[in-house]
């Protein structure tokens, strides 16, 4: 059986609307969590083709509260990708990727004021 006309037989499901799901107060404690985070060990941030690359120095603490925030990103905005890597022994690499406007609104949110 073929698809009705006028559909895409790949994309089942629409994509995520380009939201945060957190509440007023979760949302302030999430960027003020990032903002402290990225002055205190933040080492550069940049734009990618699909998103962000944010750099951070590589310690314990550090990894730990980034994990954290990447963790509560992906719940609340499931719209962009989210993941931590590590590059060699001194720094961590935080990259989001998204599609369409969403890459937009990743780079305006964390590379303004860069």
């Amino acid at each position: 059986m073929s698809p009705p006309p006028g559909t895409d037989p790949q994309r089942t499901t629409a994509p995520p609307p380009i939201a945060c799901s957190l509440g007023t107060a979760d949302l302030k404690r999430q960027e003020q969590r990032w903002v402290r985070l990225v002055r205190d060990a933040g080492t550069d941030r940049a734009a990618t083709a699909d998103g962000i690359a944010l750099r951070f120095r590589a310690d314990a603490g550090v990894e730990r509260e980034l994990r954290e925030l990447v963790a509560v990103e992906n719940e609340c905005c499931p719209w962009a990708r989210w993941e931590v890597r590590a590059d060699g022994d001194r720094a961590l690499v935080m990259e989001a990727r998204a599609d369409g406007d969403g890459v937009a609104t990743l780079q305006t949110t964390f590379l303004r004021g860069h």
